[in-house]
Formats: C-alpha cells, sequence, structure tokens
C-alpha cells in the first residue's frame, strides 16, 4: 500500500497554516474538479485533494497523521500491522473507528483511497459524512436582478438544470441547490451547490443595498421656470415634477421604484435621480441679445 503524502497532493509545506491548507485546497479542487477540468485523471486527482483536505483541514487528523509519517515504513513491512507501534501516534491505543471523532456506519465505501480506508477508515469500514457544497459565481445584469432571471447549468453527468435566481438579488446573494454538491458518504446526504450572484455594473443605474441612483438631464429653461421631464426606471419611464429655480447637482426622491427587497414581498427601495444642467448650444444673434439683457436685468 504506497504512502499519501497529503501535503505534498496539496502543494503546501509541513509547517503551513490552516489558511494556507484552505487556499490550496480551493484552487486544487477548482482546477481538478470533473465540471470544468476534461483531462483523464483529473477526477481521481480532485479525489485525492478532497481526501487531503479531508484530514488537514481537522487539528486532531492532522497531528495524528503527522505522528503515523515519520512510523510509516514500519506499518508497511509489519506482518498484519501487528508489529506496527500504533500507541506511538493513537496517544494509548485508540480504536481506528474513533480516530476521527465518528461512529462506524453501515453501508458501501466512502470513496477515499485504501491508504485512508486502511488508517483511518478501521480497515475498510465508512463513515456518514455529507458531501460538500461548492460555491460557483453566477453573473447577471442589473435588469436580471430587478426582474429575476434563469441560469442553464449543466452536470458533470451531463444532466441540465434550471436554476431560478429571485428578483432583488444583489451582489453576494447565494442561491442553493440542493444535492448538488460532492457526493456524500456512507448513506449521508450529497452537498449543495451555491450560485453567488455578482450584477454587472449597468450603465444607467448604479446599486446601492435596495436603492439605485441615477442621472438625468435637466435643459436650463425648465430648471429656472420648472416643468417636468422623463426619468427611466427599471419599470419603465415616469414624469418628474421639477421645481422653479432647481439647481445643478439636485437630487429627487423617487420612493418604491428602486430594488425589490428580497424575501418582502411588495416592498421596494427608492430611485435617487441628480439632475444636470444642460445649457443650450448654437445660439442665434436673438437668443444671445436676449441673454444679454437678462444679465444686464440681473446685474
Amino acid at each position: 500500500m504506497e504512502y499519501k503524502d497529503y501535503y505534498k497532493i496539496l502543494g503546501v509545506d509541513k509547517n503551513a497554516s490552516p489558511a494556507d491548507i484552505k487556499k490550496a485546497y480551493r484552487e486544487k479542487a477548482r482546477q481538478y474538479h470533473p465540471d470544468v477540468n476534461s483531462d483523464p485523471g483529473a477526477e481521481d486527482r480532485f479525489k485525492e485533494v478532497n481526501e487531503a483536505y479531508e484530514v488537514l483541514n481537522n487539528p486532531d487528523s492532522r497531528g495524528k497523521y503527522d505522528r503515523l509519517g515519520a512510523s510509516w515504513s514500519a506499518y508497511q513491512h509489519a506482518d498484519g500491522g501487528s508489529g506496527f507501534n500504533w500507541t506511538d501516534w493513537t496517544q494509548g491505543g485508540a480504536d481506528l473507528n474513533d480516530l476521527f471523532g465518528r461512529g462506524r456506519s453501515s453501508g458501501s465505501s466512502s470513496g477515499f483511497s485504501d491508504f485512508f480506508e486502511a488508517i483511518f477508515g478501521g480497515q475498510g469500514s465508512s463513515y456518514a459524512r455529507r458531501g460538500r457544497d461548492f460555491t460557483q459565481d453566477a453573473e447577471i445584469s442589473l435588469y436580471e436582478a430587478y426582474h429575476g432571471t434563469t441560469r442553464i447549468l449543466q452536470t458533470s453527468d451531463g444532466r441540465r438544470l434550471e436554476v431560478k435566481i429571485p428578483a432583488g438579488s444583489k451582489p453576494g446573494t447565494k442561491v442553493r441547490i440542493r444535492g448538488q454538491g460532492s457526493r456524500g458518504r456512507g448513506g449521508a446526504p450529497d452537498g449543495d451547490l451555491y450560485l453567488r450572484i455578482q450584477v454587472a455594473p449597468d450603465e444607467a443605474f448604479e446599486l446601492d443595498g435596495d436603492n439605485l441612483k441615477t442621472t438625468a438631464p435637466l435643459d436650463l429653461y425648465t430648471a429656472v421656470l420648472g416643468g417636468s421631464i422623463e426619468v427611466r426606471t427599471l419599470k419603465g419611464a415616469l414624469k418628474l415634477k421639477i421645481p422653479p429655480e432647481t439647481q445643478n447637482g439636485k437630487s429627487f426622491r423617487l420612493r418604491g421604484q428602486g430594488m425589490p427587497r428580497r424575501g418582502r414581498s411588495g416592498e421596494y427601495g427608492d430611485l435617487f435621480v441628480t439632475v444636470k444642467v444642460t445649457l443650450p448650444e448654437n445660439l442665434s444673434h436673438e437668443e444671445r441679445t436676449l441673454f444679454r439683457e437678462l444679465q444686464g436685468l440681473r446685474g
């Protein structure tokens, strides 16, 4: 039976910190995941990476593995394992079934290597353990975030899943797809897949929590005399009343015209509209004369 160097599998030093181990695991798991890597042997490498992380991520199992490593050759040459001094690393000859603090369970093989099963798994016994969850980023437009949308995912076995992304999803929102993570062991449930939502920048609107921000052009005459302008929202266009003598950069709050509040049916954030006064161009001689008269009146 070949000794498994879990540190080498993850590509970390034996003195690596828990954070380094987790980082290395994520990189390796992403590299060899069957959904993204179709190379022959990628699935086996993926399983090795998960097995290594299973041991090294737990301080107790990592310590026992480290103590075993130095004595592996003695175990390998022992007659049926009877010549191996288990107390050197189990601290009192603990039952192999308890090395991870989990009881024996009936069922099929856990999917671990022979090395893991013989050393950590009670000579081939399996343990009930829920499959790991996976997280995958999914980018949607602001319009899709407002109205809700769907994404089609294809699994490693060729199945197509239609995932509904609810209205009001924000950057960082997680959508759960049950049972699409890694397989459970010993009859335990499979893990879940989470879509972590990213909202693409929008040319017209800025997302601010449940609120939206936008700008709208305002002609000089409406700014001075008052009136109304058309403002675009994610529901459609509406009229915004402009009071006389509105200054450039003034912000108007349109209640209920922002993003849907997720989980709170019928509730919306607000839309903040900042007006930008636009000056007339290509003035005629008569228009320039009138502006000079106005300037004289004001002066």
